[in-house]
């Protein structure tokens, strides 16, 4: 068994919402810590040019995306569940559109002037431009738009609103009773917004929304213990991908196990990965690649939210 390698640095948002999901299933883990800005050359040797933040490494696998990796975990341990069984298109769905909506919101308050002036009040004028400059690259090319700040602080006290009258209502201490990938998806933003006392309000105003989100940061990390890039590169060098999954699916778009693909997220981040099409299923595509450093991996992406080319 191969140890569950984390990709991640420690104030993403994406990375927290990992760990906070290590943490709930109480599983044992290594710390990579990535820089925040490009380049990444450890990380871009696992991935073939995937520039989000977290990756999941298990070996040779090498799993891009927090969706995916919430069911990659899932698979590792079943219990506590991430998808409770009768709430599986519901916690799958409400996921999906609070890491995508609601992260759209906290990413405009975030980054007003304001509370940019507070989070990088410590670093020197060129690093603070220099990552502003790198998320601007990171945002260019792909469907997810800024939402312009006026639009955002209009439209969070029906966000917010919503979810206090949903906790408040719901019988259990978490969104759907028990907890859930939900919970996790939606209390990732919300700790962004913590960060800072200028954000910190848009949550704290809300006490049934506070109690709860300190009710999911409370499942903490889990275990771990910290790693080097170079050491992950090396363990993927010596390791063998895990055996493909068993499902079969006829691709929509008729692409063929085998072809030589191009895979990319369709918001932001748009870097493509090219390989060879290995697995097409329902919820995940994997391609082969082979690194100078890194050696044969296979790179998992989930099919929401991504697309893939013909190469």
């Amino acid at each position: 068994m191969h140890e569950l390698i984390l990709h991640h640095y420690p104030t993403s948002p994406f990375a927290e919402k990992a760990r906070l999901l290590l943490g709930f299933k109480q599983l044992s883990w290594r710390s990579v810590l990535i820089p925040a800005v490009m380049p990444k050359p450890d990380l871009t040797a696992l991935t073939g040019g995937y520039r989000k933040t977290p990756v999941l490494q298990v070996g040779a696998d090498i799993y891009c995306d927090t969706a995916l990796i919430a069911r990659r975990l899932e698979a590792e341990k079943a219990t506590p569940a991430l998808f409770p069984e009768g709430q599986e298109f519901n916690v799958a769905s409400f996921a999906q559109w609070a890491d995508s909506l609601v992260f759209q919101h906290a990413v405009s308050l975030v980054f007003q002037p304001e509370s940019v002036a507070v989070r990088f009040g410590k670093l020197p004028p060129e690093a603070i431009k220099g990552f502003l400059a790198d998320r601007a690259g990171l945002f260019s090319g792909g469907s997810a738009s800024r939402l312009p700040l006026e639009q955002a602080k209009q439209q969070w006290p029906v966000l917010m609103s919503r979810l206090q009258q949903q906790l408040e209502r719901e019988q259990g201490d978490f969104l759907f009773g028990a907890p859930s990938l939900a919970d996790f998806a939606m209390a990732h933003s919300l700790w962004f917004l913590r960060g800072t006392p200028v954000t910190a309000p848009l949550v704290d105003e809300y006490p049934a929304v506070a109690a709860w989100l300190g009710r999911v940061l409370g499942f903490g990390h889990g275990s771990h213990s910290e790693m080097n890039g170079e050491e992950a590169v090396a363990i993927a060098r010596d390791a063998t991908p895990a055996e493909l999954p068993a499902e079969a699916l006829t691709d929509p778009n008729g692409f063929t196990l085998g072809q030589r693909v191009a895979i990319a997220a369709i918001d932001y981040g748009v870097d493509p990965v090219e390989g060879e099409l290995l697995f097409s299923g329902g919820e995940e595509l994997i391609l082969r690649r082979e690194d100078p450093r890194a050696g044969v991996v296979h790179v998992h992406f989930p099919r929401m939210g991504f697309r893939i080319e013909a190469r």
